[in-house]
């Protein structure tokens, strides 16, 4: 039995642990046609490329979804990839499953411009996610089981690419998966890029904890054994056991709290689940009495859950031995949120999920944050800053305080949030009208870090002017920053479009420019749409309250100055080169005819094939054609070799001119595929030799293939085989040029 095979069936072992279901034919047929759509296309390991959907699949089944999404996991890449299209998806499997497997390649699938750098397309590409998200959640489940299986393999790529990965997952999706509360994926996530971007200091530190091993979980098992005893006596039900913590979150902490390993106590917890909630409070209880809590370390995160919907009681205790230990408490349901997360929400009900593709509305209301990502981004022009806020949005909430208002309700803020930050929360209209805070009945500076416990009540005034530009230096909050900005927009349209007009004309006079010289109708239309502006006076007043940066539009308008310029250059040397041609031509004609002698024909009518494009040097052959004289081709052209044995009486042979041949005015067409690694720098590289070579080149096409591979076709203009040969010898010392092919056929 094939690996594939064997990857499949433990597949659907694993769905049947939990699905009510044994309907299997529609994953049957995903699996078929994924290993139909991808025969031919191997990973980086060398391993068929089935295994990674495969595997995909089994990530998605380990959070127990729903059928449809292991579905669209099997078919994740062959729209991207293969030759199946949406419609093609649709018809087999109905629409749900071809939106899932759509939003996916849209997240994969980035393009790469001139004008466009490669962080702005990147944060793009995150635009696009936030907003699959918002459309259905199960898009980026499916996206982070996918990047988890690429992190697992990871050690197949380059080591460019291995860093560049890492770095991107550490920033983005382990923390995405942090706020959708699945742990099991996030924590696996952080140890891989832990061992990629920081590989001494992840093999110190493995050694490390492996010399503790032996001793550490004689020691947990005695509490374990102890605590297991204690809740048998007193009749609650539940499971014990211990677990180390994984190795990033103790560098983090040896890196955020400056300590050696040898300081790090805490190395393993001690978890307890049980059935109720009553019984999570009983066992502290318990705890509590066999043995002595540290002061200020208890959490409970089941009265005030995290916003990633985690539950659980936390407390750090000193063990029989004196050595510190973490304890948690949760019931089964809890623990299965903390591992699966917003995934824990896919139930089924006879076979079917819930509506709106699964996502519960208690659920619903856990993506709030979401919902304020996609309002941000509507006002964030500016892609660094898009990014900044969402890389701190996403991983600002690891540690939160919990504020109570003046009505007993509980908001979460992030850890150093202010009064400000806890106003904006409220309602914006809070926040902008707002001149003062009381924290447990004191008045208090703007400036006050909120503690847990705190009770605050926001004073507000009809008379305030508003907030202040220098709060946005005070706040922690992405919902505050956006918000006040939001306010300076509108509040100062007029103002803020005058002074974004003089700082414009400033960077233009800076960099030699007169900006009334730069605002012909046809730029403007240009750059007010790749800022997503919709006016001139919308981009100047983002420039005048600082969303937008001017020396970005002054850069983007001077790229259309300079191609207008290369523009008209171009067109005066193309006049002058075809006039030059056509001379050179005319002349070569009129002097030496074709350059090619047929055997056995007098005057003739002779023209070069485009199929296999013949230079001086190659052995060629003649093919009489009806009507149109003897066509020349290579005899290694694929149309020659597959003639069918009717057509071969019509070949004659043929041979150079060889004075045609010693003349280098008279040029050819021969076209090249070039087979590289992919590398930043390349396409330079590649165009170097051309301009070097002095070619006139026709045709210059590139495109990135997902295995790391770069391909170039270059039709160019030369005088022969001998010229061809010093030029793929020039290619192939480019660094990241692997093979060379003459295109034919």
């Amino acid at each position: 039995m094939s690996v594939e095979n064997d990857l499949y069936l433990e597949l659907k072992n694993r769905i049947t642990q939990y699905h009510p279901t044994k309907d299997f034919s529609m994953l049957d047929n995903a699996f078929r046609l994924a290993i139909s759509a991808h025969s031919k296309q191997l990973r980086k390991s060398g391993e068929p490329y089935i295994i990674h959907p495969l595997k995909v699949g089994y990530i998605l089944a380990d959070l127990e979804l729903d059928m449809e999404s292991i579905v669209a996991g099997l078919l994740h890449d062959t729209i991207e990839d293969t030759p199946y299209t949406y419609f093609d998806i649709e018809r087999l499997f109905g629409e749900e499953v071809a939106i899932l497997v759509d939003g996916v390649t849209k997240l994969g699938r980035l393009s790469y411009s001139v004008s466009i750098s490669k962080e702005e397309i990147q944060a793009e590409n995150y635009r696009k996610m936030f907003m699959a998200m918002a459309k259905d959640i199960r898009v980026i489940l499916i996206k982070l089981a996918d990047r988890l299986h690429n992190m697992r393999t990871l050690n197949y790529m380059s080591a460019e690419k291995q860093t560049e990965k890492a770095q991107e997952t550490l920033d983005i999706y382990a923390p995405l998966a942090n706020r959708l509360g699945i742990s099991k994926i996030k924590v696996e996530m952080e140890d891989l890029c832990f061992k990629y971007l920081y590989p001494e200091d992840y093999e110190s530190l493995s050694e490390k904890i492996a010399l503790k091993r032996d001793e550490q979980e004689t020691y947990v098992n005695t509490i374990v054994a102890d605590l297991s005893a204690k809740m048998k006596e007193m009749g609650i039900n539940g499971k014990v056991y211990g677990r180390n913590k994984h190795l990033f979150s103790i560098y983090k902490k040896m890196k955020n709290q400056n300590k050696t390993f040898d300081q790090i106590y805490d190395l393993f917890a001690v978890r307890a689940i049980v059935e109720t909630v009553r019984d999570c409070y009983a066992v502290l209880g318990i705890v509590h009495d066999m043995y002595k809590p540290m002061p200020g370390r208890f959490k409970d995160y089941i009265a005030m859950p995290k916003p990633n919907m985690y539950q659980s009681l936390h407390n750090t205790l000193i063990g029989p031995e004196g050595e510190p230990f973490e304890v948690q408490i949760r019931t089964f349901e809890m623990h299965r949120t903390s591992e699966y997360g917003i995934a824990a929400h896919w139930k089924y009900k006879e076979g079917k999920t819930t509506p709106q593709g699964g996502v519960q509305d208690k659920s619903e209301e856990k993506l709030a944050w979401l919902r304020q990502i996609l309002e941000w981004q509507k006002d964030m022009s500016d892609n660094k800053e898009f990014m900044d806020t969402i890389k701190s949005d996403l991983n600002i909430y690891d540690e939160q305080v919990y504020a109570f208002t003046p009505h007993g309700d509980v908001i979460s803020l992030p850890q150093g949030a202010t009064p400000i930050d806890f106003a904006y929360m409220i309602h914006s209209a809070v926040g902008n009208k707002m001149v003062g805070a009381r924290v447990n009945g004191k008045i208090v500076t703007f400036d006050y870090k909120i503690k847990n416990g705190d009770r605050i009540e926001v004073i507000t005034s009809q008379n305030s002017k508003g907030p202040s530009r220098g709060w946005l230096n005070i706040v922690k909050s992405s919902q505050a920053k956006t918000k006040i900005n939001q306010w300076f927009k509108k509040e100062y349209k007029e103002e803020n479009i005058i002074k974004g007009k003089e700082l414009l004309a400033a960077d233009a006079k800076r960099k030699g420019y007169s900006l009334n010289d730069l605002l012909k109708p046809e730029w403007v239309e240009i750059v007010c749409k790749k800022f997503a502006f919709k006016s001139w006076d919308a981009l100047c007043s983002g420039v005048g309250y600082g969303g937008l940066k001017e020396g970005q539009v002054i850069n983007r308008f001077i790229e259309e100055v300079q191609k207008e310029a290369k523009k008209a250059q171009t067109a005066e040397d193309i006049i002058r080169k075809m006039a030059d041609s056509a001379a050179k031509k005319e002349a070569s004609r009129k002097k030496r005819g074709s350059g090619v002698v047929v055997k056995g024909v007098g005057d003739v009518s002779v023209r070069f094939s485009h199929c296999c494009n013949p230079v001086p040097g190659d052995e060629i052959v003649g093919f009489v054609t009806r009507g149109r004289g003897v066509s020349i081709h290579r005899t290694d052209c694929i149309n020659i070799i597959n003639l069918d044995e009717i057509e071969r009486h019509r070949l004659i042979d043929a041979e150079w001119d060889v004075a045609l041949t010693a003349n280098s005015d008279v040029s050819f067409t021969a076209e090249v595929k070039l087979i590289c690694t992919d590398r930043n720098g390349l396409i330079m590289d590649v165009s170097r030799v051309l301009s070097e070579e002095n070619l006139l080149v026709k045709s210059f096409n590139g495109r990135s293939l997902k295995d790391g591979t770069a391909v170039f076709n270059v039709v160019m203009q030369i005088g022969g085989k001998e010229q061809l040969d010093i030029i793929c010898r020039k290619f192939l010392s480019v660094k990241g040029v692997d093979e060379i092919e003459r295109v034919t056929g």
